[in-house]
């Protein structure tokens, strides 16, 4: 079984790569999936979030307010570090049991969506690293057309991350995502063609 870690920054277009990929036959894990469900109500994850950040976190439905949470920690890197403390072990033990699961169903290729790859420091895990890469100055203007963030607060999720182009440094394989649709899909199938090939 091929297991591929795939990455990219905020915006850069990980999520349509990672759709492709799944069109051609990966088993896909989606780290921010496996976030969503660390906490779900009734869940220590949630418990613990409540603690450290107070009941303004949770919304009317007794679900965690992701747009509330994310206000809070990208604007303070210690609040975003205590988050991270709380949820990413609880990702890494789901991502595990997936991974597992995949290995039993002999899926010949997996890949693992995980924005935060370089830095939680488990691009290690996976036989290389696909990165969605695109310019700093095209993910705050998705940000600002899609999320209707300002540009200081799309600067603010940027800066949270390691900058898109060390990423590229540290990546196996890159797939650049600044232009069209059908550019991402032409070097999606030139990658899949070389790296995957009949294994599907």
């Amino acid at each position: 079984m091929r297991l591929i870690g795939l990455t990219g920054g905020i915006a850069t277009g990980k999520s349509t790569v990672a759709r492709m990929l799944h069109e051609r036959g990966a088993t896909v894990i989606d780290a921010d999936e496996l976030a969503r469900q660390a906490v779900r109500p009734g869940t220590p994850a949630l418990d613990e979030i409540v603690a450290r950040f107070g009941d303004h976190v949770i919304d009317a439905g007794g679900e965690l307010d992701r747009a509330a949470m994310a206000d809070i920690v990208f604007a303070d890197t210690a609040a975003r570090l205590d988050l991270e403390r709380i949820t990413h072990p609880r990702v890494l033990e789901l991502m595990q049991q997936q991974i597992a699961d995949a290995f039993a169903r002999d899926a010949p290729v997996v890949v693992v969506d995980v924005p935060l790859l370089f830095e939680t420091g488990r691009d290690d895990m996976f036989e290389g690293v696909l990165l969605v890469h695109a310019p700093a100055e095209t993910q705050v203007r998705r940000l600002r057309d899609r999320d209707g963030l300002r540009d200081a607060a799309a600067l603010q999720r940027l800066d949270a991350q390691l900058p898109i182009d060390e990423k590229r440094s540290r990546a196996t394989w890159v797939i650049e995502n600044a232009d069209s649709l059908a550019d991402t899909e032409r070097q999606v199938a030139a990658w899949w063609d070389e790296v995957v090939g009949n294994s599907c």
